[in-house]
């Protein structure tokens, strides 16, 4: 049973971390009717990096402060999956579509599976293979009917929000090795902070542009950094510590079920019958790889103990293999 813990744990943060994660292409295409991309994700990382590192100075046993060179492949990985991968996202989604941005992530997870082989060279179950291969058409038919409709313009978008992909997957690789000991707080901390100072740097390319955002804007800028940010980070690392990286970023599938109903309900999008059938599709690809992954689950409880990345499970390995040898 404390085996399971862990484990159901880790899903339900990484689900709820595409919950929020959903809603912020939406919010994101919201927010820029006032302020610049840059300066959304200046505001909004300024915002939880200050939240985190309260958190930090209110706890009572703070955690290690991580070594010299896991602060470096942490300020990498937050260099990577905050300030590039939310400066293509933000302009990808001025460029192109809230609902187009969100049924894009499907394409993640397989630029991470891959990213994961190179480095890791880890063998995927091929039931969670096919599923991402599933995600991913679902996706190119959202993206291609989406093309056709907007024009040059959300091509451009479109294509921004796939690189973003490439920098998510170095984020999830680079969190992957660099969080070992540190605690999700910490590590979230630390890569909000080097993102932060990025998109302060990058922000200042739209110095021009600076107003003092309205009042619905400003409530949405703290539902970014609070949620989204601070929440949804968290969350993540979290899961992400105690799963593959492939299997974490195809939980983040969800985000284009999710993301669509945001789309529609707050920007007031439609969505066209290919859409909804590449949507139909990705749901399917998310379905083989949960399915995997339950299958999967109790098989390494005593003989592939020593193939799990996570040392959480050792505390039971010997009791489960004394029962099974009785």
């Amino acid at each position: 049973m404390r085996e399971r813990g862990p484990s159901a744990w880790a899903v339900c943060a990484v689900v709820a971390a595409a919950l929020f994660w959903s809603s912020s292409y939406a919010v994101t295409k919201q927010v820029l009717d006032d302020v610049g991309p840059l300066t959304i994700g200046a505001i909004r990382f300024t915002m939880a990096a200050l939240l985190l590192g309260m958190l930090i100075r209110l706890n009572r046993h703070r955690p290690a402060r991580p070594d010299a060179r896991q602060r470096r492949q942490l300020c990498l990985s937050g260099f990577l999956g905050i300030t590039v991968y939310f400066v293509l996202e933000n302009v990808g989604v001025d460029l192109s579509t809230a609902s187009d941005a969100s049924l894009i992530v499907a394409t993640y997870p397989m630029m991470t599976m891959l990213l994961e082989l190179v480095v890791f060279r880890t063998r995927m179950p091929m039931l969670r293979v096919t599923g991402v291969l599933l995600a991913t058409v679902g996706a190119f038919l959202v993206v291609r009917n989406g093309a056709e409709v907007g024009g040059s313009s959300r091509w451009a978008g479109d294509i921004l929000l796939l690189l973003g992909g490439l920098a998510w997957a170095g984020y999830n690789v680079l969190t992957k090795r660099a969080s070992t000991g540190q605690n999700a707080v910490s590590v979230t901390y630390y890569q909000t902070l080097a993102g932060a100072a990025g998109f302060l740097l990058a922000s200042l390319l739209e110095a021009g542009d600076w107003q003092l955002p309205g009042a619905t804007s400003s409530a949405l800028l703290v539902y970014l950094a609070v949620a989204c940010s601070v929440g949804g980070f968290l969350l993540y690392n979290y899961g992400l510590r105690r799963m593959a990286s492939s299997v974490a970023v195809n939980i983040l599938n969800l985000v284009p079920v999710f993301g669509v109903i945001g789309a529609v309900v707050i920007n007031g999008e439609t969505i066209r019958l290919a859409q909804v059938a590449g949507g139909v599709i990705i749901v399917v690809g998310v379905t083989l790889g949960l399915i995997e992954r339950r299958e999967r689950a109790p098989a390494p409880d005593a003989d592939d103990e020593p193939t799990s990345p996570e040392p959480q499970p050792r505390p039971l390995g010997p009791g489960r293999r004394r029962k099974t040898a009785a």
